[in-house]
C-alpha cells in the first residue's frame, strides 16, 4: 500500500499542513519540523505524487471566489483578505456575487470549472456538496468560507455563529431585556439559522423567562431592515420588543433608519439593537451600533492559504478552522 502524506504527518507528530509546507515551502517551517518530517519521509519511503500536485498547482494562476452577498461589506473584506494572501504567490482572485441566488451560484461554479481555476472558495447558498465533489474530481480544490463543513468532507473557514448569537442575546439579557426580537432571513442561509439557534439557547439558559420573537426578512439588506422596523412600529406600543438582535449589520442599520416616531429616534432609549459582522459603517451610524465582530480579512487570508495548500497537495486532509466572534458594545445597547 502506498505511503500517504497523512502517514508521514502521524509518524513525525505534526499536522498534514506542516508536512505540505515542508515539501512546498520549507522556508516557512521551523528547522525542527523540517528535520522530523524529513526523517519520517526517509523512514517510510514516502514518494510525493508530483503528477497530481502539478495538475492542481499548474493549471492556472487564478482562483475563483463565489460570494454569497457582494453588497455586504463583510464579504468585501473577506475577499480583500483572500486577495492579500493570493498576491504573495502571484495569484489572482476572480469573484462573483450570487446574491443568494442558487442559479447564479451554479453559473459561477460552471464558469470557474470551465476556466480550470486552481481552486474555488465559496460561501455557499444551500447544499452544494455534489457540485463541489465534481470540482474536486476535476482537480479543482474547494474550501467553504463563512460556513462550517458539518460532514468534514471539505475544508472550511468560519466564525461560530451559534456562539455569536448566544453572545448577542446574553448581552441583551444582561442589559435587563426580556422581550427580544430576532430580525433576519432568509432561513435557508445557514449563518442565519445558526445565529437564531444561539439566540434561543441564550434565552433557554436565562435565569428568568426571556421571549425570542422572530421577525423574518426576505434578505439580509438595509431595505429589509427598514421594512422590518416599519412592521414593528405598526404594532401597538405594548407589543414593541425591548431589544432587537439583527442577523447582520445591514439589517440593523435599516432598523436604525426606520425606528423613529415624531422625528425622534427610538434607539436606544426605547429599543436597543445589536447586529452581527461589525462592518465599518457600524461604528459610524447615527447611533453607533453594537455588533459581533468577525475577523473578516483573516477569514479570507486563511481560506486562500488552505486552498493553495490543497491545490498543491491532493492528499491533504480537510480541516475546519473556526474563529470566535468578539462582542463590540456601542451606544445602540448602552455603550459609549
Amino acid at each position: 500500500m502506498a505511503v500517504k502524506i497523512r502517514d508521514v504527518a502521524q509518524l513525525a507528530g505534526v499536522s498534514v499542513g506542516t508536512v505540505s509546507n515542508v515539501l512546498n515551502r520549507p522556508d516557512e517551517v521551523s528547522a525542527e519540523s523540517v528535520s522530523r518530517v524529513t526523517e519520517a519521509i526517509e523512514q517510510l519511503g514516502y514518494v510525493r505524487n508530483d503528477a497530481a500536485r502539478k495538475l492542481r498547482a499548474g493549471v492556472s494562476s487564478t482562483v475563483g471566489f463565489v460570494v454569497l452577498d457582494g453588497t455586504n461589506p463583510f464579504f468585501n473584506d473577506v475577499v480583500r483578505g483572500a486577495e492579500d494572501e493570493a498576491s504573495k504567490g502571484g495569484i489572482a482572485v476572480l469573484h462573483g456575487n450570487t446574491d443568494e441566488d442558487p442559479h447564479r451560484q451554479a453559473r459561477y461554479l460552471d464558469l470557474f470549472e470551465e476556466q480550470q481555476v486552481r481552486g474555488v472558495l465559496i460561501s455557499p447558498h444551500g447544499d452544494v456538496s455534489a457540485r463541489l465533489h465534481r470540482l474536486r474530481q476535476r482537480g479543482i480544490a474547494t474550501v467553504l468560507v463563512d460556513r462550517f463543513s458539518g460532514d468534514g468532507k471539505f475544508s472550511s473557514v468560519s466564525v461560530d455563529s451559534v456562539v455569536g448569537g448566544k453572545m448577542a442575546v446574553d448581552h441583551l439579557i444582561e442589559r435587563g431585556h426580556r422581550r427580544i426580537t430576532f430580525a433576519g432571513g432568509p432561513f435557508d442561509v445557514r449563518q442565519i439559522t445558526d445565529r437564531l439557534a444561539g439566540a434561543r439557547a441564550s434565552a433557554d439558559n436565562a435565569e428568568t423567562h426571556v421571549e425570542i420573537d422572530v421577525l423574518p426578512t426576505t434578505a439580509s439588506t438595509v431595505d429589509e431592515g427598514v421594512a422590518a422596523g416599519r412592521r414593528i412600529l405598526d404594532r401597538s406600543r405594548q407589543d414593541w420588543p425591548h431589544a432587537i438582535f439583527a442577523a447582520n449589520d445591514l439589517i440593523a442599520l435599516g432598523l436604525l433608519q426606520s425606528l423613529k416616531q415624531n422625528g425622534r429616534l427610538l434607539v436606544p432609549d426605547e429599543i436597543e439593537i445589536i447586529g452581527f459582522d461589525d462592518i465599518p459603517f457600524a461604528g459610524a451610524a447615527a447611533v453607533p451600533l453594537s455588533s459581533l465582530r468577525q475577523p473578516s480579512r483573516m477569514i479570507g487570508r486563511t481560506a486562500l492559504r488552505i486552498l493553495l495548500e490543497e491545490a498543491a497537495d491532493p492528499e491533504s486532509i480537510p480541516r475546519q478552522t473556526v474563529f470566535q466572534p468578539e462582542l463590540v458594545v456601542r451606544a445602540s445597547t448602552g455603550g459609549v
